[in-house]
């Protein structure tokens, strides 16, 4: 783990910091994806939307990647490049706004296809449709886009090749958090069951899940896929990645509020499992924490959660070289993906201060700050 060494004592808790350095290094990995295969990399905005940093991801990446209204609005007003819309439904009352904006929609199904098509050709739109190849690759099914049953996708036996008129691209999605060896899997699947018709398209979209920053990613056959593809079926290929943008950029910085002891010492933060990092219950994960390690293995062992009226607002046992104690600020790892896009603010609990940080200045921005306006306004 790459501790984050920079001195916090100065940061109101809780807060997410993401550093624009480590965001630089991966943003440096997928422009060398894209300069090598000529494919066109998006950023996912359901992974990370955290738009005071758009200015240097939008230098590196092709465009931004929507899956509803807002997320397609901030994208427009604030990355400027290519918009690209995927969504389980449009609602008719939106569709007009989408193709004002959007430069690609792919559909979930043809009869949205249908449904939407009279919009479509009056617009400079480029129209697409999701498959599903019903192969497997992710382990958690809530994550699983060809799980039993999935909403996502058109499966090969609902497939309709005469109703393919229009359609410039498919789109297929399949992945969470894998390496490219699953991707080569999946191309498999997906060519076995709808290759047939990529001829016909001007683009093929490989969805998201690509954790090519990760450092055991296999970037080379990430390549090799790619340009195989492009060059046997003459598209252009994306990827939208939120994840692998964002990965070990961001920490969520926290402070202790009390030690109680219910048969073992639990120490209670000013930051929240259920409101702000939601997938440690979701998912579910254990996420790191800078100089704790695993229950018992250090000499103080703590059950660390948070301060709202869940019972269930835990976010794991954790060891300590040292006791903790009311203020200490303890630093989770790689808290910038999936945490300021799916955060609440139950209870009443204020969301995390966003702040960057440069280290060729080690200076410190607050990008946001939220009041109780904030929680008053998203209700009534």
């Amino acid at each position: 783990m790459n501790n984050f060494t920079a001195d916090i004592s100065s940061l109101r808790t809780p807060c997410y910091v993401v550093d624009r350095g480590r965001l630089a290094s991966n943003l440096t990995i997928l422009k060398n994806v894209q300069d090598r295969t000529a494919a066109k990399i998006l950023l996912a905005l359901k992974g990370f939307a955290m738009w005071s940093v758009f200015d240097q991801v939008s230098g590196a990446l092709a465009g931004a990647s929507a899956s509803a209204l807002f997320e397609a609005k901030l994208a427009k007003e604030l990355f400027g490049k290519e918009l690209h819309l995927c969504a389980p439904a449009y609602r008719g009352d939106e569709i007009e706004v989408f193709t004002q904006i959007c430069d690609h929609i792919v559909f979930n199904s043809f009869s949205q296809w249908q449904r939407f098509k009279p919009f479509i050709d009056d617009s400079n739109v480029s129209p697409g449709l999701r498959l599903n190849p019903q192969h497997r690759e992710t382990s958690v099914e809530i994550y699983d886009p060809c799980a039993k049953y999935s909403r996502l996708g058109i499966t090969e036996a609902n497939f309709r090749p005469d109703m393919l008129d229009g359609i410039e691209g498919l789109h297929f999605h399949n992945l969470c958090e894998l390496n490219s060896d699953s991707l080569a899997r999946t191309l498999a699947a997906v060519e076995d069951k709808f290759g047939q018709y990529f001829h016909q398209m001007k683009w093929v979209n490989f969805g998201g899940g690509h954790h090519i920053t990760r450092p055991d990613y296999d970037v080379d056959l990430l390549c090799e896929l790619i340009s195989d593809f492009q060059g046997k079926y003459d598209v252009q290929v994306y990827l939208e990645p939120g994840e692998a943008i964002a990965i070990n950029t961001g920490f969520l910085i926290c402070s202790v509020l009390d030690i109680t002891y219910n048969e073992m010492p639990i120490a209670i933060l000013d930051t929240s499992a259920s409101a702000h990092m939601p997938d440690v219950l979701e998912m579910p994960y254990r996420p790191e924490i800078q100089g704790a390690s695993t229950p018992n293995d250090k000499a103080h062992t703590y059950r660390l959660a948070g301060p709202t009226c869940l019972a269930g607002d835990v976010i794991g046992d954790y060891s300590f070289d040292h006791e903790l104690k009311v203020g200490d600020k303890l630093i989770f790892c790689d808290m910038a993906h999936y945490t300021m896009v799916k955060n609440t603010m139950f209870n009443g609990i204020a969301l995390p201060d966003i702040v960057t940080y440069n280290p060729s200045t080690q200076e410190f921005t607050v990008q946001r700050h939220f009041e109780y306006e904030d929680f008053k306004n998203r209700l009534s």
